[in-house]
């Protein structure tokens, strides 16, 4: 199945497009006013709420972009007349974007994909790879780091990698409000890592995959080593403890909700 198209890729694509804009929602209804989504005549980014609320939409904007109309509006009820059972009430607007409307929602698309929260995954093993694929699909920045150029190979190419032999490196020029977590395939690199990532007082997490045993031994050279880095910041082990499944995607599943928590929580700049 293929990942769903950002309404900046739609956009970047240069085909036409219309939007479809919840000019109004009354009652129990899916989405709320103002959320929009983009359709061109094969694809389509965002969502209004899914269901058939969102076939007649689509439908309806494919329409204008055939006759060439610039405008529309559809009322819809959420009653049994669509097959559904929410008992609100949705009005849809759809504008066929023009040169100028387009650039300006590219341009606001982008200055809000650039303000996304960053989430630096250092390791490019199973778990590293799996955790950058399920990140992929939701609103972060995702920064694969590796030192091995076969293991970077490898990942999916939905977010950008990273291929340096210090991978710590790169924690210091990260964006304010950051969230680093580690597991590389090496201990030793995981602690100089956490280490680095400890010392960015604005990062909102900083994790590390492993054991109470490694957590142990990390806090004991953090004493010797770490600079004052605070160890009580660290998340080990990472995403919870309450489900015993160590298969990288269960990993990568729980650990993208543990961030996506600690990341939606944080004030809006």
């Amino acid at each position: 199945m293929a990942r769903p198209l950002s309404p900046l890729e739609l956009l970047d694509a240069g085909e036409p497009l219309v939007r479809i804009t919840v000019a109004s929602a009354r009652g129990s209804t899916p989405r709320e006013k103002g959320t929009w989504m983009l359709v061109s005549a094969k694809a389509q980014a965002g969502t209004i709420g899914g269901g058939q609320l969102e076939l007649a939409g689509v439908e309806k904007a494919r329409e204008l972009l055939t006759s060439g109309e610039t405008s529309a509006h559809l009322d819809i009820p959420l009653g049994p007349e669509i097959g559904q059972c929410c008992g609100g009430n949705v009005a849809l607007s759809f504008d066929r974007l023009d040169a100028a409307s387009h650039d300006a929602l590219q341009a606001e698309c982008r200055m809000e994909e650039d303000a996304l929260p960053c989430v630096y995954v250092f390791g490019a093993g199973h778990v590293g790879k799996a955790l950058a694929e399920a990140l992929s699909l939701l609103p972060v920045r995702t920064v694969l780091v590796e030192s091995r150029k076969a293991e970077l190979d490898g990942a999916t190419d939905r977010v950008k990698k990273r291929l340096t032999a210090v991978p710590e490196s790169v924690i210091a020029d990260a964006p304010a409000g950051s969230a680093y977590v580690t597991m590389t395939h090496e201990h030793a690199q995981d602690f100089i890592i956490v280490e680095q990532a400890l010392q960015r007082l604005d990062a909102p997490y900083v994790g590390m995959i492993g054991s109470k045993t490694k957590l142990a031994q990390l806090r004991s050279w953090l004493k010797k080593e770490g600079g004052g880095a605070d160890p009580a910041r660290l998340v080990c082990p990472i995403g919870g403890s309450q489900v015993r499944d160590k298969r990288p995607a269960v990993i990568a599943a729980l650990v993208a909700a543990e961030l996506m928590t600690v990341l939606g929580s944080q004030p809006q700049s």
